[in-house]
């Protein structure tokens, strides 16, 4: 196990399973609340500005460190916007490309060097895809050469320098806000009392009052080798299999392959976990199965073993009206 596993693993446990929190984690609370305020300040007193673009920017984002589902909810934001009439880009850091200037995406773009969750991201939507870690700059492109008449964040909430009109906060409906405690004491970016300020909430897998519930569900797995070639998922239940993930919560996929009877042999990586073939080959002949967010890391080392697990959202339509009229003020008081 590496050295980021380790300490990812040593921190879902304080986090999250109860174990205590170290001085050392408590005294960076402290300093990590403070600079949190000082940043604050720093954009109220306008010595630093939030840049505004001539289009709507809606922002996905969460309160926690790690996976709650958040990229999967920009994709269906994109394609329902589409769905509605929008032009939506995408804009998103990039985490792990190797390209560090503003860029879109080309055709055929690889996660090596734009990032996993931008080139899933282009792939499952057909939308436009800028990264840079100035967002604004990024956004600019699918302005300018995409003609987007809305761009959608995935994360930012506490990206500031870019302006936004909307802000939707995703929780994870099993893990919640873990001990409730800043980082790195504890898993939040921001106190609990940020919701109160945001526009719409979503939990995925779970119920909270006043949020939409999101459910993720998968029917199908794809071949590696060959993603025209298709089966159900409830055809590998009650059989042993590998799952592999290199995801925020890698939890969550196993429990939804067990949730269709699958014998889950699980191996977890570190989020953006960059695959060099190794994690993929076992001394039997068992399936292995992937996330969608991997499979383009993974697909040089591809053999007829290797499953894709690609998901579907479920959001109720409420949702879908809400950001789609809250859009449409804005436009019309442009």
């Amino acid at each position: 196990m590496s050295t980021r596993a380790r300490l990812e693993s040593r921190l879902n446990r304080i986090w999250y399973d109860g174990d205590p929190v170290p001085a050392w984690a408590a005294l960076g609370e402290r300093v990590y609340r403070t600079l949190l305020g000082l940043r604050r300040w720093i954009y109220a007193l306008g010595l630093r500005r939030s840049v505004r673009l001539p289009v709507p920017v809606l922002i996905v984002g969460n309160l926690t460190v790690g996976g709650t589902g958040k990229t999967p909810l920009v994709a269906w934001l994109a394609t329902e916007l589409r769905r509605r009439g929008w032009k939506p880009g995408i804009v998103t850091r990039g985490y792990g490309a190797a390209a560090h200037d503003p860029q879109r995406l080309p055709p055929g773009a690889e996660p090596a060097e734009y990032g996993d969750e931008p080139v899933w991201l282009a792939h499952a939507t057909d939308c436009p895809v800028a990264i840079g870690r100035r967002r604004a700059a990024a956004a600019r492109l699918l302005i300018e050469r995409d003609g987007v008449d809305v761009l959608v964040s995935d994360d930012g909430l506490q990206h500031w320098s870019l302006a936004r009109d909307l802000e939707v906060v995703l929780i994870d409906g099993q893990r919640g806000f873990g001990n409730g405690r800043l980082l790195p004491a504890g898993p939040l970016r921001e106190p609990q009392e940020r919701l109160a300020r945001v526009d719409a909430v979503v939990v995925n897998g779970g119920q909270r009052e006043g949020a939409f519930p999101m459910q993720v569900r998968a029917e199908r797995v794809l071949s590696l080798r060959d993603l025209a070639q298709a089966r159900p998922l409830s055809g590998f239940a009650g059989q042993r299999v590998h799952a592999v993930a290199g995801i925020g919560n890698p939890r969550r996929f196993f429990d939804l392959l067990r949730s269709h009877g699958l014998v889950v042999d699980p191996h977890t990586y570190p989020d953006h976990h960059a695959f060099d073939g190794s994690e993929l080959k076992f001394d039997d002949n068992l399936p292995v199965f992937i996330t969608e967010k991997d499979a383009g890391k993974c697909a040089p080392h591809a053999d007829g073993r290797i499953w894709v697990v690609p998901i579907d959202v479920d959001l109720p339509s409420e949702f879908g009206d809400l950001v789609h009229r809250r859009l449409h003020a804005l436009k019309g008081n442009a």
